[in-house]
């Protein structure tokens, strides 16, 4: 989908993403364990799972997890984050700091298309954020060969209105002024017939689910650029992109701050 290959285009930017990337409602989780019938200890294949956001609300539910990432920078700080704790995996208020019996998480550098896991090994595969960096028929050949029956997928998305406040019309415009590959590489573009294509025969359900986020002027500029799309600090217009940005959080912030507004999409189904 890019001129960039997807596999190495955030290893300049990884504590920005670890910083200030949002995680994703818990309902989103609660929706895959209802609309594909599984729970903990299921095992879990998380791919392209980048710096652990989501595998970290799985393990929370208590799933086992399985970490898929090929970029080694963003793979190699989840691991530091779950060995630690801290991040998204850090403990949430009231959750308990020792399990007895704890789910287990792991890494392993792989791909959608070539994940590395044994035949039928996990019960569920998930895609944060992922799935429109996946040669789609490829990937679906991996994954059937990798879970078990029904073949359980759910992906997902913080997926950003595009028009809903006249500060999120005016990032729109910015990032289609000064982003080299943002039109092409943006989950938008996804169709409801890749997904029929993707899952097959098989019914797969959509839910979306609003959520926001409030960010103050450090933290608009950290998730600006955390996105691959958004000139990093070697791009030529790296320093025009920062400028722009910043003028564009003066004039629209309120109290010091500007949000983001997502629907948070799942689309759970079985692969058939």
């Amino acid at each position: 989908m890019s001129e960039i290959e997807p596999t190495t285009r955030f290893s300049d930017r990884v504590d920005t993403y670890v910083r200030h990337r949002p995680s994703y409602p818990p309902e989103i989780v609660r929706a895959i364990r209802e609309g594909l019938g599984v729970a903990p200890p299921a095992v879990v294949a998380d791919i392209g799972a980048g710096t652990g956001i989501f595998s970290a609300l799985l393990l929370r539910e208590g799933f086992d997890v399985i970490a898929v990432e090929p970029n080694l920078a963003m793979r190699e700080a989840a691991v530091r984050a779950a060995s630690d704790r801290t991040g998204p995996f850090a403990p949430l208020a009231g959750e308990p700091g020792t399990l007895s019996d704890p789910p287990c998480f792991s890494a392993v550098s792989g791909t959608a298309e070539a994940t590395t896991l044994p035949d039928a090994s996990v019960d569920l595969v998930t895609a944060a954020q992922a799935f429109h960096w996946f040669d789609p028929p490829r990937a679906r050949t991996e994954i059937l060969r990798i879970t078990r029956p029904p073949h359980r997928v759910a992906l997902v998305w913080n997926t950003r209105s595009l028009d809903a406040t006249p500060f999120l019309r005016a990032y729109e415009a910015l990032l289609c002024r000064l982003s080299d590959d943002y039109e092409k590489v943006r989950n938008h573009n996804l169709s409801d017939a890749l997904f029929a294509s993707f899952y097959g025969h098989s019914r797969f359900e959509r839910r979306v689910f609003p959520s926001a986020q409030t960010l103050d002027r450090e933290g608009f500029l950290g998730r600006a650029l955390s996105s691959s799309y958004v000139p990093g600090r070697d791009h030529p217009r790296h320093a025009e992109t920062v400028d722009a940005l910043a003028r564009l959080f003066d004039e629209h912030q309120e109290s010091g701050s500007v949000a983001f507004l997502y629907d948070s999409e799942v689309y759970t189904g079985c692969v058939a």
